[in-house]
Parts: structure tokens; sequence; C-alpha cells
């Protein structure tokens, strides 16, 4: 399978729980515009022209572009808050949860590297209510890993004198990825995933093997 078809499935996968059919499209199409244009750019007519549809048939779905973007929000970002949640609940010693949290949310972040542009770099588009529900999801996703890497410096794994600001470093090189991977580029999503949980036990001091 080549990167367009790859990211086709991934693109029908993400978005497999939005129904009926036209509000799937709908998502997809505001998805690939956002990205291309940014959000600001971008104008319902733009939507409803790449899902195959009329300007009128997207408000039966969607009262505003905003509400698009709000949709496209809440799945991303309800999908991290799963991501490190399991993480966080996992077996294991704070260096094997540290080590699947990083390498999980990385490597999403490169799979759906479009939609995480989207749900990472025009946040602030959203209204104030929804903006509130969102970066609520954020900080809860935000706890869960600090408090992985609280765990490793209580008990000696880490040395992480300063936990919050190290949990801010090791979101902000996951959420990067979306800005750079490419997938037709040298390194696939597993590839990028594997570096980055290696290199954030590296910068919490872990013994790695």
């Amino acid at each position: 399978m080549d990167a367009e078809a790859q990211g086709a499935a991934q693109t029908g996968e993400e978005w497999a729980d939005v129904t009926p059919d036209a509000a799937r499209r709908l998502v997809g199409a505001a998805v690939e515009a956002f990205a291309e244009r940014g959000y600001h750019a971008t104008t319902t007519r733009d939507i409803a022209g790449r899902a195959g549809m009329s300007p009128a048939a997207l408000y039966i779905h969607y009262k505003t572009k905003e509400e698009l973007l709000y949709r496209i929000s809440g799945i991303g970002h309800e999908k991290a808050l799963r991501i490190m949640g399991a993480a966080a609940g996992a077996g294991g010693s704070a260096a094997e949860r540290l080590t699947g949290a990083v390498r999980t949310f990385a490597r999403w972040h490169a799979e759906h590297h479009t939609t995480a542009r989207v749900i990472q770099y025009e946040l602030q588009a959203l209204g104030p209510e929804h903006y509130a529900e969102i970066t609520g999801q954020r900080r809860r996703t935000d706890r869960l890993l600090r408090q992985i890497i609280q765990d490793g410096a209580d008990s000696g794994e880490f040395k992480a004198d300063d936990v919050p600001g190290t949990t801010l470093a090791v979101l902000s090189l996951c959420v990067d990825v979306a800005r750079w991977f490419a997938a037709d580029g040298p390194r696939t999503p597993d590839e990028v995933g594997a570096l980055y949980a290696d290199l954030v036990l590296r910068m919490v001091g872990a013994d790695v093997a």
C-alpha cells in the first residue's frame, strides 16, 4: 500500500465514529482544508467542495465552521487522553510506562500528522466554551504524563528535578512530530515512536540498555 492509500485508510479509521457518512466526509474535508490553508483562511464553501457537497448541505450537520473544528479537536484530544491514560495505568516501572506513553503518543502524531497539526496549532480559533473544554482535556493528559515522571523521580529511576518543566518538554517534543512528519519521509511512525521513547528516557536520566 502506497503512502496516499495508507493515509486514506487511516483517515477512514480516525473518523469511524462520526456519523452519518456525510458528517464524516465533512470532518475529513475540514481537516484537509484547515491543515492546508489554516482555519481562518478556510471557508465553509472550501470544506463543502472538498466533501463533494453544497455549502447548504454542510449546515445540516454543522452550524458553523468553528463547530467542525471543535468536533475534530474533541476526537483528537480524547484519543490523546486515552493513550496517556492507558500508559499511566499500565503495570511495570515508571521507565516502562514512560516508554509506552511516549512511543504511542509520538507514533499517533506521526500516523495522523494532518489531523494533529490542526488540533494542536488551530486551538486558539475555538470559541471560549469549546476552548475551555478542550484545554481541560489537555490538562488531564498533561497530569497523567506528569504523574509517570513524578513516580520515576520519586523512585530514583529518573533524574528530574523539575517535573512540570520536564513534562512540558516531553509533550512539546511529541506534539512537534505533526509539524515535520511526512508519510513519504525516511522514518515510519513506529520508528519515530521508538526513537522518541529512547530520547525521552535519556532526557530524564533513566538507565538505557
